[in-house]
């Protein structure tokens, strides 16, 4: 690594404070992505911002028709939240499957959603369930934030403080894991809102996006026989040494009937 300086704030303002004292200042939420690269050495940060002690940033709260997950909330603490297994399960499952227990006990969903990789789990959980993003500056609809590869809507020094998950009539989640890191090779999340229908994939191309096709066709049937063959084109999927752009496209298709009959029950 190079050498950096470490700045531990204890709230949102100071977190700027300290960004703007930095001349090339980087947030640290949970680290599982960032220390790596690091390690690299892919990255020359000044100072590292940690979010550890900010008053506020983590924890899970329930009220009317939405759950608002706070940024620094670990992806263990989704797994195991009573109010999540309780209206958006597939949340959960979602949040359960992430890397290992070291990656659950120390990853955070608003670094995860920042970082936007384009086989992560949790972009898929915002773009399917709609969810909105909220920042130190803004309210972000999920369908304007992921922007492309590792990119997002996010402003320089814009911080995630919670992403709030509005709660579906019904939601499933599938994912064909890398059996090596658990990052999806193909993941499919699938939500139903009365007459709207989301159907948000990560995995498969260089960026989460929805299917239009396979929206329309759930939204006259919610049934995994109304999803066929061939509804996404291979031709801009990701393609490399563990899976081929043919092959995703396959998957798209399979784990979207499996989502949509979980979400069944």
């Amino acid at each position: 690594m190079y050498d950096f300086g470490i700045k531990n704030p204890t709230s949102v303002d100071d977190v700027k404070t300290a960004l703007g004292e930095s001349d090339d200042g980087q947030f640290l939420a949970g680290g599982q992505t960032l220390i790596p690269v690091l390690k690299q050495r892919l990255a020359m940060p000044s100072d590292l911002i940690s979010l550890a002690r900010v008053d506020g940033l983590s924890g899970i709260s329930a009220g009317g028709d939405s759950i608002s997950v706070k940024a620094m909330t670990c992806h263990a603490e989704v797994a195991a939240n009573a109010d999540i297994k309780s209206a958006i399960p597939a949340l959960a499952k979602l949040a359960g499957g992430i890397g290992d227990p070291h990656v659950r006990n120390r990853g955070t969903i608003g670094g995860s959603v920042a970082n936007n990789d384009p086989a992560a789990d949790y972009p898929a959980a915002v773009l399917g369930l709609g969810a909105t993003v909220v920042t130190s500056e803004r309210e972000i609809e999920a369908d304007n934030f992921f922007t492309g590869m590792f990119d997002t809507a996010l402003n320089e020094g814009e911080l995630i403080t919670e992403i709030s998950f509005p709660i579906p009539e019904a939601a499933g989640y599938i994912k064909f894991p890398n059996p090596a890191t658990r990052y999806a090779l193909v993941a499919v999340m699938v939500a139903k809102f009365g007459n709207t229908v989301r159907v948000a994939v990560t995995g498969a191309g260089p960026c989460v996006f929805r299917v239009a096709e396979m929206e329309q066709a759930l939204t006259a049937s919610f049934s995994p026989d109304s999803i066929k063959d061939g509804m996404v084109p291979a031709d801009d999927l990701n393609n490399d040494i563990h899976a081929s752009r043919e092959y995703r496209a396959h998957l798209i298709g399979v784990l979207a009937r499996r989502a949509v009959a979980e979400a069944n029950g």
